[in-house]
């Protein structure tokens, strides 16, 4: 089932610019449950309180701070939030390709598919083709929301995957987990003991098919609803829709870009923007890089029901 444009813009490695659209590729399965008034069926918000009078207070009253130390808070200023958000350029922008083995699992977060638009379609087969034959996906840099995600670009069958990651400082080590050493020979299995398991996991094995596996908890919750729904005991919530933003379509000669990248164009191109002095980084790393992403996810968390 086709799903609408929630993103455009156009993937760029060296020279090459590549215009598309994202996607959401995941449903949320849960069940989402809203609070209402029972007495009048109102939705119930959440009231601004003092939490040390217990009083309510207005918007205008209200600053955000950052816990620097304990109890001592650094207050940002709406206008130094919108000086820190990342600047958007509506560009998926590779910095390299890397061995798909090299990224484990844990960094991956949230999937896009991405669809190639305004004519892109010959160089988006190029680039998916380039990536399954030398078994690479590119890490990539993208702005979605006002907010900066770091990105792995996956081949999947005909189309191409844009899988939002966690950042290094995101992911734990396993430093400090009670784990077995592999090769330990206090831990290492009894050739029997190895047998049995590897016969019991093959007596286990199967095709892989999502579909065999499903929310127990949604379906016991929704076949209530569908009860309810069928009684006439029904409420409608309308979602607030949202505009999708401006975008570059302007396709350029893709044999010349391969060759003007290949002679240098994408090198010099990495060390001019190397070379830039990071004016904002040590601002964003410690008081800033909070505030703006609490918005940030209440955004996204908005465009994921608008979706």
């Amino acid at each position: 089932m086709a799903t609408r444009t929630i993103w455009k813009g156009a993937i760029t490695f060296g020279l090459v610019h590549i215009p598309v659209g994202l996607h959401t590729a995941t449903t949320e399965s849960g069940v989402d449950f809203d609070w209402l008034d029972r007495r009048s069926m109102d939705p119930v918000g959440y009231k601004r309180i003092n939490k040390r009078t217990g009083k309510e207070i207005e918007s205008k009253d209200i600053v955000k701070g950052v816990e620097y130390e304990d109890g001592q808070y650094v207050i940002i200023s709406p206008e130094e939030i919108a000086e820190a958000y990342p600047r958007t350029t509506q560009t998926i922008e590779i910095q390299q390709f890397v061995e798909s083995a090299e990224v484990s699992f844990v960094y991956l977060e949230r999937p896009y598919y991405i669809a190639p638009i305004n004519k892109g379609q010959k160089v988006y087969a190029l680039l998916r083709d380039t990536l399954v034959k030398s078994g690479k996906i590119g890490i990539a840099k993208v702005v979605i929301q006002t907010k900066q995600h770091l990105a792995a670009l996956i081949p999947m069958g005909d189309a191409l995957v844009l899988n939002l990651m966690r950042w290094g400082d995101e992911v734990k080590s396993v430093e400090g987990l009670d784990l077995p050493k592999a090769g330990a020979k206090s831990m290492s299995p009894s050739a029997s003991e190895l047998k049995m398991a590897k016969m019991l996991v093959d007596e286990m094995s199967a095709e892989w098919d999502p579909a065999e596996y499903q929310d127990e908890f949604k379906a016991a919750i929704m076949g209530l609803v569908e009860q309810k729904a069928q009684a006439g005991k029904t409420e409608t919530v309308i979602a607030p829709q949202e505009e999708a933003p401006a975008y570059a379509d302007n396709v350029i000669d893709l044999t010349d870009l391969l060759q003007r990248s290949l002679r240098g164009g994408a090198s010099k191109g990495r060390a001019k923007a190397e070379a830039k002095p990071a004016k904002k980084a040590a601002p964003r790393s410690s008081a800033v890089k909070k505030a703006p992403a609490k918005k940030a996810a209440k955004s996204a968390r908005q465009a994921k029901k608008a979706a």
